[in-house]
């Protein structure tokens, strides 16, 4: 057998999200977000799994081009548009969208002398990219040239807390900019998709959500109806009984307060688990939660047994995912969970199957 070290893909969770993200948004059309190989799930995996939804949105050409060479012929969006003007020729080429949000980007599609799908990014209070709202009649008349069609999109910097202000103050920038200017539009990530109905425009924007993780602070994803889509797996390969006073891994991070059973899990950091997790993060051992003790090792982590006195060598463990829940873990952690997802393009083997 080789190393036990898994990222186990369940293809039935992946639908069973992207179906709630319409059940939400019934008169919107959904926009896949699978940038970042797919959260770190698998681009071309995770573009077969959303094969419902009505388009994707990737970061860069290249996750575009992994599409088009794999088969997708869906409508594909670049969130942060061309980077160079010799790009352009690639993206009429696959027919691809793309979102502008600076006047470079609007002058290398007017010399390239092309019209393509362009969605005018414009920036209502994140303060990342977009255009200035003052100045929306200027950009509008300047990206006629080269779009066809023209649509409209912003982002919302506080979603993830449901009834923040905040939302609220950008939607109703966006609206009282546009006006009645024609043109489909999109607001909604996963939280206001969830949290905010009256933000679901035209098109939605579904990332995290579909992946079955919670883009609520404070609401767990089980409470929203979402399951998880990635479950890390891997089996002890030793259970050791510890004494008392001893330091178990490198730097001594954790000394045992009694003499106490302590298990070494095929997972560490070049598997994607955080190196930074400490002693307190959760973890199931044969579907026990426990504790990871100490600092993870680049192969290896060490988990405290005493839970589970009857474990033993070969039984498996859940780093996050079915009846650990993502979120848990990067609470713990000092992260989010978007970082641990995208972390594990590394070595674990992928599977697809129920966990």
């Amino acid at each position: 057998m080789t190393r036990p070290a898994r990222a186990i893909i369940d293809p039935q969770a992946a639908s069973h999200n992207l179906q709630l993200a319409r059940r939400h948004a019934p008169g919107a059309r959904v926009m896949a977000v699978i940038k970042a190989d797919a959260y770190g799930h698998g681009i071309a995996r995770m573009a077969r799994l959303f094969d419902a939804a009505d388009a994707f949105a990737v970061a860069s050409l290249e996750e575009a081009v992994a599409l088009r060479e794999g088969g997708s012929s869906k409508p594909i969006v670049l969130l942060e548009g061309p980077f160079e003007a010799a790009e352009i020729a690639t993206i009429v080429g696959l027919g691809l969208e793309v979102v502008v949000h600076t006047f470079e980007q609007i002058e290398m599609l007017r010399a390239a002398r092309c019209r393509l799908p362009v969605w005018l990014k414009f920036d209502t209070g994140m303060h990342r990219l977009g255009f200035a709202p003052q100045r929306f009649a200027e950009i509008v008349a300047a990206a006629r040239a080269c779009a066809a069609p023209l649509r409209f999109m912003t982002h919302f910097a506080n979603a993830h807390r449901r009834g923040d202000p905040s939302v609220a103050a950008q939607q109703l920038c966006f609206e009282r900019m546009l006006g009645d200017t024609a043109g489909e539009r999109s607001l909604a990530n996963s939280g206001a998709l969830l949290a905010r109905p009256a933000a679901h425009a035209d098109w939605v924007r579904p990332g995290l959500m579909l992946y079955g993780v919670s883009p609520l602070d404070d609401e767990p994803a089980a409470a929203l109806g979402l399951r998880p889509v990635m479950t890390l797996r891997s089996r002890l390969i030793a259970v050791r009984r510890v004494a008392a006073g001893e330091a178990v891994g490198y730097g001594g991070a954790f000394v045992c307060p009694e003499e106490m059973p302590v298990g070494v899990v095929a997972y560490g950091y070049a598997d994607g688990y955080p190196r930074h997790a400490r002693t307190g993060t959760p973890v199931l051992v044969g579907g026990v939660r426990t504790q990871v003790i100490g600092n993870c090792s680049m192969d290896m982590m060490t988990v405290d047994l005493r839970p589970v006195p009857a474990a033993a060598f070969g039984d498996p463990v859940t780093l996050w995912g079915a009846g650990l829940p993502v979120e848990d873990v990067a609470r713990a952690s000092g992260t989010i969970p978007y970082e641990l997802l995208c972390r594990v393009r590394m070595r674990a083997h992928y599977s697809e199957g129920a966990p």
